[in-house]
């Protein structure tokens, strides 16, 4: 409760719109007696485990914000239920998202994460059951063509886009060979052939391209085969606390490679202090957007003791994106839900940006129309992804640093 007040405080002293009151007795008398259920769907064990706790934190910052306010649906409060998808293991995260509708009762579902946990929980439970899931970072380009009735959203880009940004980046600074690993599951299959396409049509030769293992505890035999292809850097597409990680310490014990570039699963700040200064020099990229609503959210998130990494501001957005819509739908129901996202995400209608959320309430249900850009400058495109902003991060005296966005 401490932390609702703090944040409400905040929020006012920043210029935010200071709505975060108790509902008028009126309002209250006509809330909803059971409370809305938010799934909080993310991999709390496997190989992000390091970047979930605050995912999950930044998605119930914002649900703390919208019941702070006490205009959701006349007064309805919010509860977050958390449950585990692993991240890797699809049985597992559909499992968990079974528990979650069934047994919790949840209305919509923040997650899955990666992007295998995300298909399965998607073509096994969500779409099924019609529950709407907003992921805040699944990134695989086929799940730009899974068939999902229109139950499912993404606050993060599509690793096409990625691949894009990533080939640029390569090109940008002379590099015209290099090699590639790439954890072997959705996540990773899809971005290394984003990642080859563009760098290949833009010039450039990939030595290598080969599957890794999560789990394993010795990575000489793949670090060899990637040295024997040679290139100027080492592209690795893993996770940051599983293989990708052992594929860095390995290629840097063995001289194989002295610098390695980083997509958006290798970003954390768990990282630099693992493997040293081998990693100085080294750069990557990760979802991001120079914006208002960023940095409002960041004030917010240190406000609460989040510690801002990768996918928190997608996370918040995420959660903030479902309550909105259900307010301008006036429901609960995903099979309604789902047809405002887009327009609440786009507009035209008053742009609310994070920390601004109980104005955007108030908005939704006098009848007026918003523009929701957010604490990651959210815009949609069809079928219902983020049209994709990247941070550009380098590896600097054992820390990420943001360089630029592209």
């Amino acid at each position: 409760m401490k932390k609702i007040f703090a944040i409400a405080a905040l929020a006012a002293s920043l210029g935010f719109a200071a709505q975060a009151q108790t509902p008028a007795p009126a309002a209250a008398a006509a809330a909803t007696a059971n409370p809305v259920r938010l799934g909080v769907l993310l991999g709390f064990t496997g190989p992000i485990e390091s970047l979930t706790p605050a995912m999950a934190a930044s998605a119930e910052l914002a649900i703390r914000e919208v019941n702070a306010s006490g205009l959701f649906l006349r007064g309805t409060r919010v509860e977050a239920v958390r449950a585990d998808s692993t991240c890797v293991d699809a049985a597992a995260a559909t499992a968990a998202a079974q528990r979650l509708i069934t047994a919790e009762r949840v209305n919509a579902i923040v997650g899955a994460d990666c992007s295998g946990a995300t298909t399965a929980v998607l073509q096994n439970v969500a779409v099924p059951r019609g529950v709407l899931m907003v992921s805040p970072s699944s990134t695989s380009p086929a799940l730009t063509g899974v068939r999902d009735n229109d139950f499912f959203f993404r606050t993060a880009p599509s690793d096409a886009r990625q691949g894009e940004v990533i080939a640029e980046l390569l090109r940008e600074r002379g590099i015209t060979r290099a090699a590639m690993t790439f954890t072997n599951n959705d996540y990773g299959r899809g971005l290394s052939s984003s990642i080859r396409s563009n760098f290949e049509r833009l010039g450039g030769r990939i030595t290598i391209s080969a599957a890794h293992e999560d789990g394993k505890g010795d990575y000489t035999a793949e670090v060899a085969a990637l040295a024997a292809a040679g290139g100027e850097i080492l592209i690795v597409a893993g996770y940051v606390d599983q293989g990708g990680r052992g594929i860095i310490r390995s290629a840097l014990d063995s001289g194989a490679f002295s610098r390695f570039f980083l997509p958006d699963g290798m970003i954390g700040d768990s990282l630099p202090p693992a493997i040293g200064a081998g990693l100085n020099g080294s750069f990557g990229t990760k979802p991001g957007s120079e914006s208002p609503g960023g940095t409002r959210f960041e004030a917010l998130a240190r406000a609460a003791n989040i510690r801002i990494g990768p996918y928190t501001y997608e996370s918040y957005d995420a959660a903030a994106l479902i309550l909105l819509a259900m307010q301008s739908a006036n429901s609960t129901d995903s099979a309604r839900v789902r047809e405002h996202i887009m327009a609440v995400a786009n507009g035209p209608g008053e742009t609310i940006n994070a920390g601004d959320l109980a104005r955007g309430l108030r908005i939704l249900a006098a009848g007026g129309r918003i523009n929701y850009e957010g604490a990651s400058a959210v815009r949609l495109i069809p079928p219902g992804e983020s049209a994709g902003g990247f941070r550009l991060i380098e590896v600097r005296n054992g820390r990420m640093e943001t360089t630029g966005f592209r």
